[in-house]
């Protein structure tokens, strides 16, 4: 794949979130709709075309702490704020930025975690779990070996403690386990395919209130990275 293939070619460590989600669209997991940028005016432009709320983020491979680098800004509301945060985040980023993402602002009480790792026995091996803060927190997650057929997916789903979070609850629909049974056999399929993708990291992936999942945020590790 050319997006792998020129990463490589520059030694990246890691895809940036944009091309991490390029990658994940690719094999047909949901992600925000969003746009990279490299002005002020273009960012307006964009967020005008998006619909306010919008999220700004600074991009670059190089990025994959972007909150910690105080590089997020949150529910922009309208122009002035897009202005004042695309300035905000190139004054923080302390590199050179891709470009900043300017990116639709998902709303969603429920965080699911999805992802993938390259296990030394096993080889790709996906992930799914409680996402956003409690990931860490609880490590309530399933693991399968890819590849992946639809049961195995839906088995991951029942099998995480906190699985009553994908059912209808407080005028939220049940979440759309079709897409994310869908999801989760793809990030197989990428780990089958491309042996230099080393982990995949989708968190959160926010569940809408009609039950549809979106990869908010994304990550790609890839086999060249240096070992800490």
């Amino acid at each position: 794949m050319e997006l792998l293939e020129k990463a490589l070619k520059k030694k990246q460590s890691t895809l940036s979130e944009y091309d991490s989600k390029q990658l994940l669209q690719s094999y047909g997991v949901p992600v925000t709709r969003e746009y990279l940028v490299r002005s002020a005016k273009e960012a307006v432009a964009k967020a005008a075309e998006l619909g306010y709320p919008v999220v700004l983020k600074g991009c670059a491979a190089a990025l994959a702490h972007k909150t910690e680098s105080d590089v997020v800004r949150l529910a922009l509301a309208d122009a002035k704020a897009v202005r004042r945060a695309f300035k905000e985040i190139k004054a923080n980023a302390g590199m050179k930025l891709d470009g900043v993402l300017v990116q639709e602002m998902v709303k969603g009480q429920r965080e699911l975690v999805v992802g993938l790792i390259r296990d030394a026995q096993f080889g790709p091996c996906v992930m799914f779990g409680l996402g956003g803060i409690y990931t860490e927190i609880l490590r309530d997650v399933s693991f399968r070996v890819a590849p992946l057929e639809k049961r195995d997916a839906l088995e991951m789903m029942d099998e995480i403690k906190g699985k009553k979070i994908l059912d209808a609850f407080r005028g939220m629909e049940p979440a759309d386990k079709e897409t994310l049974a869908q999801a989760l056999i793809a990030l197989g399929e990428i780990g089958l395919q491309h042996p230099q993708v080393k982990e995949i990291d989708v968190n959160p992936l926010i569940l809408k209130k009609s039950g549809e999942p979106v990869a908010v945020d994304a990550l790609v590790v890839l086999e060249n990275a240096k070992k800490k």
